[in-house]
């Protein structure tokens, strides 16, 4: 099911004409002013605003370049606000941190530039950096400047395209047919809807793209990390965060407050209930990158009170884990996402591979 759209369809569907006509406008002179990095580029992307599985997908990616041999990049608009990271860049983001962390836990060195201007910060990093030799856009399917040589479009299974509208009406960046422009197509969260469902969307994919989607993806919560509320939280702010490991499990049968910031919080939502093995007995979603405020964090940490239990995404607890030692009324977690290819895998890293050793 789709969420609400943005504004409400009577005024929303005159904007998303507007929206439309200045989409191509800005496209147009955009493609007109490509410019190339001097290394590969691979961009993950999509149509629709948010939730897709891009931050998974661009890890799964990467860790599989590394093993390859490769010294991939990771390249993303970055969002207000920021820290130095150890290449000295300003990481802000709350994606970027997470790409960090990530990457840590793997024990590989994938650098990550999060700038507005993601050709200007691969160039510094490149200036840095003499091997990396691929970079990885992170939501670069409308990044018109920069001259990818694939795109990799992810289609949600849980949110259709095919039965969305543009921004406002809607939740769609650019209409359906765009799709042809990307050089491969994968379908993620395919543990979300049925097999029928699965086929019809792929079948919808196949008419618009001109060829068949060339894998499924699942997403796989592998564990928990989870932070033991006062106790864990004494330590100071950037030691905050990483827990102690716990099974899947741990949430059955929990009084658990679910809390997000996504793209697509229904979905997060709605696996969260699985896991637990009945509804949450509470929910607070939030816009995409809210910056989780001060007023907003009392909301939440009030909202936790009386419950054994807060389940929020690492990107959220990239914020979160600010909050002052004893403040949490109960332990934090987090699931530890991975993407899990369900057919293509080997398809789309060869397709990878192509561009990257032409």
């Amino acid at each position: 099911m789709l969420a609400a759209a943005p504004i409400p369809l009577p005024i929303g569907v005159p904007l998303s004409w507007l929206y439309r006509a200045g989409m191509w406008m800005h496209s147009g002179v955009r493609r007109r002013m490509r410019e190339r990095l001097g290394i590969p580029v691979v961009s993950v992307g999509n149509l629709s605003v948010g939730g897709t599985g891009k931050t998974p997908m661009v890890i799964h990616l990467a860790a599989r370049l590394v093993r390859e041999g490769y010294r991939p990049c990771v390249a993303m608009r970055g969002y207000a606000g920021g820290r130095s990271s150890r290449e000295g860049g300003r990481v802000g983001s709350d994606e970027a941190a997470v790409y960090q962390r990530a990457f840590e836990r793997m024990g590989i060195d994938v650098p990550v530039v999060a700038r507005p201007d993601r050709a200007v910060g691969v160039r510094e990093l490149l200036a840095r950096r003499g091997d990396v030799s691929v970079a990885l856009l992170d939501d670069g399917f409308q990044h018109h400047r920069l001259a990818r040589d694939l795109d990799i479009v992810l289609v949600d299974a849980s949110r259709s395209p095919f039965e969305d509208r543009l921004l406002p009406a809607g939740w769609l960046r650019e209409p359906v047919g765009a799709l042809r422009r990307a050089g491969a197509v994968v379908v993620t969260h395919a543990e979300a809807v049925s097999d029928a469902a699965l086929v019809e969307l792929e079948r919808q994919i196949e008419a618009t793209h001109g060829s068949a989607a060339i894998g499924v993806a699942r997403h796989e919560w592998t564990g928990l990390e989870v932070s033991d509320g006062a106790g864990a939280l004494m330590a100071p702010v950037a030691d905050r965060g990483h827990g102690h490991r716990e099974p899947v499990e741990w949430l059955r049968g929990r009084r658990v407050l679910v809390v997000c910031a996504i793209g697509n919080p229904e979905a997060f939502v709605r696996e969260a209930a699985r896991r637990i093995g009945q509804e949450p007995a509470g929910v607070v979603t939030l816009r995409d990158h809210d910056p989780y405020s001060d007023a907003t964090v009392e909301r939440v940490v009030a909202a936790s009170r009386g419950m054994s239990a807060v389940l929020t995404t690492e990107k959220d607890w990239v914020k979160l884990r600010r909050v002052e030692a004893g403040k949490w009324a109960c332990p934090v977690a987090r699931p530890r996402l991975e993407m899990v290819m369900v057919r293509g895998g080997e398809e789309l890293v060869g397709r990878v591979m192509e561009v990257i050793e032409p």
